[in-house]
């Protein structure tokens, strides 16, 4: 199916709401835990994949502000898996010139996990390949209300005029400041919604959903996900004609 794509419209920014694994541990009548531990295949199939590919962008949407809810033993699990999967996937993200960083509420998280981010980030910031977002602590709603905090700051500390608050003014405020918007969402699981993700970033965004539960999905369902995203024309707000004829 690789041999099928377009290598001239492979989506520089891939996000995936990474969907199933409570489901895919139950199926089996293992603990929900059981899910997310060998939800790491999926990850690291997935970005190798768009290693690959040539995607320069993938964030994956790891953990949201919700989550938080969960219960406590999960909650623990969870971050134990996020804080030993970093040290282990280090060497691997060096070897193959990929970049790991965040976006999200990080001070949030457990003083050892942000320790062990922290460190991923200086040993693989120099890396030119692939940069992978993890998604930590992340809500769309509660990145859009910081961003509509620091504005006011701006407006109120006479640095703005409330006149200038653009669109390209929201966006520097937001988490993403620094990445382009994803050309393509994949979610597992078969739930069709976003979820509190991205929501600014994903107006004109390819949605792909897809009943697989992540724990199983591997190179060749991101593979088919690119090849549904090719055949799609992307008109943002403007007439298939005028989009053919700049082609």
């Amino acid at each position: 199916m690789k041999e099928l794509l377009d290598r001239n419209n492979i989506p520089q920014h891939i996000a995936i709401i990474m969907d199933g694994n409570g489901r895919w541990a139950q199926k089996k009548g293992a603990m929900r835990v059981f899910g997310h531990r060998n939800a790491l295949t999926a990850v690291r199939e997935s970005i190798e994949m768009a290693t690959e590919l040539g995607v320069k962008h993938l964030t994956l949407y790891a953990f949201s502000t919700e989550n938080w809810a969960r219960p406590q033993d999960e909650i623990n699990a969870l971050m134990e898996i996020l804080v030993n999967s970093i040290i282990k996937e280090v060497p691997s993200m060096m070897e193959n010139n990929i970049t790991l960083s965040s976006i999200g509420d990080i001070a949030s998280l457990p003083k050892g996990a942000q320790e062990k981010l922290q460190e991923a980030y200086e040993t693989t910031k120099n890396n030119t390949g692939l940069t992978v977002y993890l998604a930590l602590s992340y809500s769309g709603r509660w990145e859009l209300q910081q961003a509509m905090k620091n504005i006011a700051k701006k407006v109120v500390d006479g640095q703005l005029d409330i006149e200038n608050i653009s669109q390209a003014e929201i966006a520097a405020n937001l988490n993403t400041k620094n990445i382009p918007d994803p050309e393509l969402l994949i979610r597992t699981s078969g739930e069709l919604r976003i979820s509190n993700f991205l929501l600014w970033q994903l107006a004109y965004s390819e949605l792909y959903f897809t009943e697989v539960l992540w724990p199983d999905f591997r190179k060749e369902h991101l593979v088919e996900a690119i090849l549904d995203y090719q055949k799609r024309e992307r008109r943002f707000g403007k007439t298939g004609a005028q989009i053919k004829s700049k082609g």
